[in-house]
């Protein structure tokens, strides 16, 4: 069967690889049908290994070249024998994330953040980019009819998303900064809305800011503009929460800035580099900045709902559809490219080239 693997920096392969054997226990055979290509996917491409995994990995045993792909929607092909909940030919969203369930950590209900957690696309035998895939029962969800196959491949990262609004405790009519407009920040800005908070979004490249304005986002440049001063004029107090999801220090420290006293900062995008924060000035001030990672496992029906209500419309920021023949060229390559429009692309698995 065919499978996107990577193997190095730069060598992202269509392979050919054997298929996985019948399932077993609360296992799942599924065929992928959308999988998203991820901002870590990109960053792995361009730079890996970083998530994955060089050696076994010490929970699912996977190790380099590895098959990408955690952002998915599926059809089940055969259950295991200890499965009852679901049936060949079921819709389903995968929920990737896997963990100890032993530590601490995973016994307080905060699996996310377990120091052995995996993924499949990442540190898993699996992958979304892939013919057939082998799974858990419990990280798959039975999508409702509403709800379409792009969209089924795109609540993991709108989970993301969601679980950073939520960390930052985002009310209705809250002023809210959204620093890059990658898709995390994208999508945050839409759940952001979806509770009806007001939304300006910090954006470098042109190209994915007049995407966001599309949309019906007001969005500054911060190269043309003070950010602190732009948010400063549309909410002359400061804002009330800022999700930072570029990573960049200039942006990081900007959000901090923008803050008013009291203030609450959702650091999603992972820092190139450490950033120097002025304790002093945070402590003064009443900031509170919080990292948010991941999602909790449990979020996908809720997640689903939302979106095939309508309330979250994740498929707006889908910018594209390639082939699994084509991903390297027409969906790695344009999501690297600095000034670029590229948001969101799917690779439609069923699609041959």
């Amino acid at each position: 069967m065919r499978a996107l693997r990577f193997h190095a920096a730069r060598d992202v392969r269509l392979d050919e690889v054997q298929a996985p054997d019948r399932p077993t226990g609360s296992q799942v055979l599924i065929s992928p049908v959308f999988a998203g290509i991820c901002g870590t996917d990109v960053h792995e491409y361009a730079d890996g290994p970083l998530r994955t995994s060089v050696k076994p990995h010490p929970l699912t045993g996977a190790d380099l070249p590895q098959i990408l792909g955690h952002e998915l929607s599926a059809e089940v092909v055969e259950v295991g024998p200890d499965v009852d909940t679901l049936a060949r030919g079921d819709r389903v969203s995968v929920m990737p994330l896997l963990s100890c369930g032993e530590c601490a950590v995973c016994r307080s209900g905060q699996d996310e953040l377990c120091a052995l957690r995996a993924a499949v696309g990442l540190r898993h035998p699996w992958g979304g980019m892939a013919d057939l895939g082998l799974v858990d029962a419990n990280q798959l969800f039975r999508m409702p009819d509403a709800l379409t196959w792009e969209q089924g491949a795109m609540i993991e990262p709108a989970a993301v998303s969601w679980s950073a609004v939520k960390t930052g405790g985002v009310a209705s009519q809250d002023h809210v900064l959204v620093t890059g407009a990658g898709p995390i920040g994208a999508l945050a800005a839409l759940a952001a809305s979806a509770v009806g908070a007001r939304v300006l979004i910090s954006e470098p490249n042109r190209a994915r800011g007049k995407r966001l304005e599309l949309l019906g986002f007001d969005v500054i440049d911060p190269r043309q503009v003070d950010v602190v001063e732009a948010c400063r004029d549309w909410s002359p107090d400061g804002v009330d929460v800022a999700i930072e999801c570029s990573g960049a220090d200039p942006a990081i420290q900007a959000a901090l800035a923008a803050l008013r006293p009291g203030g609450r900062m959702v650091q999603t995008g992972i820092p190139a580099r450490p950033s120097p924060i002025d304790l002093a000035k945070l402590m003064l001030r009443g900031l509170t900045i919080v990292g948010s990672v991941g999602y909790p496992l449990g979020c996908w029906p809720e997640l689903m709902d939302a979106v095939a209500s309508g309330a979250l419309p994740i498929d707006r920021v889908m910018t594209g559809q390639v082939t699994i023949e084509n991903a390297v060229s027409d969906g790695f390559e344009p999501l690297l490219d600095p000034s670029g429009d590229a948001i969101k692309i799917l690779i439609d698995l069923q699609k041959r080239a």
